[in-house]
């Protein structure tokens, strides 16, 4: 089937950041076909859509994230060590159905939002391939290894068990890229991450993990090994092998000097809004452009950010870095929409997306302008940092299938994707209950 999208505003994002004011596309089934302005050619399609007054751009990638926890959103936010009185804890409760019925929701909302790959870290994540699948979304799905019994599995990294089984049913998978997901340096043995290495060579799967995400991890691998988690991870080969690193708050200069000698397989996601919001810092992500590295934006899980748009994170990236840096002129909209599209294809390694070019695989989403926050437009970049939101998102293509139609799911019913969600979390919301 071939679909003609005309008379929109095509934002390439490709080398040159190429624009088509009055533009037009052509998918032609998973692919895009042609691009350019439009002319009134005469173009076949076996569908045409008007895109008068719209913005066509790639896709969102949403690089680090944890679908299966939508359970936990609005849960503690405020408390200071949530992650040990809630998360763990709650973990316990978590089961394969409640996963693979969060995951629907989670990526519903992504959907939703203009969001078209995204990076998954959490447990049970058979179900959530399961679920990419039949959403026919783009996703790297990671099982989490960490040094403690999980929902499962009752071994001590018993995530590495699970991977070999897991890793190699979705290798090969067009749309789904399984991976494995240490949860930090210093939640798995010495022992346990060297086995990640290996295992990652062994299947040609990438890892993602969080980095130098907590004051504690960088105190810990300090005292025991003098080293900072770039160090102690580059030591064991993580660096040399594609590897996404969620975070990378307490980067130092010297960590970033060390990880762009891996820059072509070390990439990093910035979870700005969830960093921020837990207190922890700004990542000095200025600095790790300048040498070189690839960054994408995150969302974290909706425990973390409360949101999954990249839209919020377009928003507090341009606020924080600019404060941080104290520099109004730096990151203008241009560079911080890359960063939500193609350098989150990068940093996931969807090469055959993150832009419009013939010949690249057709994720893309349409925003409308005529909400009343979308007007006026003098710079469409800036409309989509600092005016948009995901209401805004119209039409959303992943692969050249279309996912969202005028603002809707148009494979899934989302009052039924959330009621599902709501039966299977009786038991955990018993047992929020009791800690709050």
């Amino acid at each position: 089937m071939t679909t003609l999208i005309k008379n929109v505003h095509v934002l390439t994002m490709d080398d040159e950041m190429k624009e088509y004011k009055k533009g037009y596309v052509l998918i032609d089934e998973e692919n895009i076909s042609a691009v350019g302005e439009w002319k009134e050619q005469n173009i076949q399609s076996d569908e045409v859509i008007d895109g008068s007054g719209s913005l066509l751009l790639p896709g969102f990638v949403n690089t680090h994230t944890h679908a299966g926890m939508i359970p936990f959103r609005s849960l503690g936010d405020d408390v200071p060590d949530r992650l040990r009185r809630f998360l763990f804890p709650l973990e316990a409760f978590m089961t394969k159905g409640l996963v693979k019925a969060s995951s629907a929701y989670a990526i519903s909302e992504m959907l939703l939002s203009g969001v078209t790959g995204f990076c998954d870290m959490y447990y049970f994540e058979d179900q959530v391939a399961e679920v990419c699948e039949e959403f026919h979304v783009r996703a790297v799905v990671g099982e989490t290894i960490i040094d403690m019994p999980t929902c499962d599995s009752s071994d001590h990294s018993g995530g590495l068990s699970y991977c070999e089984t897991f890793l190699p049913k979705w290798q090969g998978h067009p749309l789904i890229t399984p991976a494995i997901a240490p949860h930090a340096p210093n939640t798995n043995t010495n022992e346990a991450l060297e086995k990640i290495v290996e295992m990652s060579k062994k299947y040609d799967v990438p890892i993602t993990m969080h980095v130098a995400e907590m004051d504690y991890e960088m105190k810990e691998l300090a005292e025991k090994y003098g080293l900072t988690p770039f160090g102690y991870l580059e030591k064991l080969g993580f660096m040399e092998q594609p590897f996404i690193m969620a975070h990378c708050i307490h980067m130092s200069e010297d960590d970033i000097a060390l990880t762009a000698k891996y820059a072509e397989t070390a990439k990093i996601a910035h979870c700005i809004g969830a960093n921020t919001k837990s207190a922890k810092g700004v990542a000095p992500v200025k600095a790790m452009l300048e040498a070189g590295l690839t960054v994408g934006l995150g969302t974290d899980g909706p425990s973390s950010g409360n949101t999954l748009d990249l839209f919020s994170q377009m928003k507090l990236f341009a606020n924080f870095h600019k404060t941080y840096e104290k520099d109004r002129a730096l990151f203008p909209a241009k560079e911080i929409v890359r960063l939500a599209t193609r350098g989150g294809a990068e940093t996931l390694g969807f090469h055959e997306t993150g832009s419009i070019q013939s010949g690249k695989k057709a994720d893309l989403i349409m925003v409308e302008t005529e909400s009343v926050n979308m007007f006026p437009i003098f710079d469409p970049y800036s409309a989509l940092v600092y005016s948009a939101n995901p209401s805004n998102v119209q039409q959303v293509w992943v692969n050249g299938r279309l996912l969202v139609e005028n603002h809707q799911l148009v494979e899934h019913d989302l009052k039924q994707i959330r009621s599902n969600l709501y039966k299977q979390m009786d038991k955990f919301v018993a047992e929020a209950k009791k800690r709050m």
